[in-house]
């Protein structure tokens, strides 16, 4: 994911990388203990032991144990607005931006986490509650992105409308990556997304 400013490399300071990383090892564990176990069966004390941190390091970063996962479901979004921000000035559309972004390998740990995460929402609905919000609080990242590259308001109807319809291809793009069967034949994560966001013309066809 590309950095906030930090220093001469651009990079968070290091106290900063540090939190994020400890918000992300605890979201992993917290998937990994919610897919063997159930969410019911599952502690904070559980989750906070397996990440070798306090209960109360736990509850400084999250407000409930399913919040736990939200590091996993907002990285691909963040790397999407960042990289948006970061490359403005290297690519003449939003298309072009989306189309140039590097995804992980489909065997990644961190996917291969996402995706059991996924499938797990559609059975919690606790779980399925911090995915709807990740989403709910990106739309205003994205209006904000499209507005800052077009030099129209944050709060255009269109501006918006863009943004949402953004959004909502993202999710069900991600949604549908995930829920696929793991014996299926399919695009990969990178292609669905692209696949999605081309259909409903937020990227132009080449």
């Amino acid at each position: 994911m590309a950095g906030r400013s930090g220093g001469a490399t651009g990079r968070p300071p290091l106290t900063e990388r540090r939190r994020a990383e400890t918000r992300m090892e605890i979201a992993e564990e917290a998937v990994r203990l919610f897919a063997a176990k159930g969410v019911a069966a599952v502690t904070a004390e559980d989750i906070a032991s397996a990440a070798g941190v306090s209960t109360r390091t736990l509850w400084r970063y999250f407000r409930s144990k399913e919040e736990c996962v939200r590091p996993l479901l907002t990285t691909g979004l963040e790397l999407l607005t960042e990289h948006l921000r970061d490359c403005r000035g290297d690519h003449g559309s939003l298309a072009e931006a989306i189309l140039s972004i590097r995804y992980d390998d489909e065997t990644s740990p961190r996917l291969r986490a996402l995706r059991d995460l996924l499938r797990l929402c559609r059975d919690e609905p606790g779980l399925r509650a911090v995915w709807l919000a990740a989403h709910y609080d990106a739309e205003g990242a994205f209006a904000a992105m499209i507005a800052e590259r077009t030099g129209r308001p944050a709060g255009d109807l269109a501006v918006r409308v863009e943004a949402g319809v953004l959004n909502t291809a993202m999710r069900i793009a991600v949604e549908d990556w995930a829920l696929r069967s793991d014996g299926a034949a399919g695009p990969s994560f990178g292609e669905t997304v692209t696949r999605a966001l081309r259909m409903v013309d937020v990227v132009e066809r080449r």
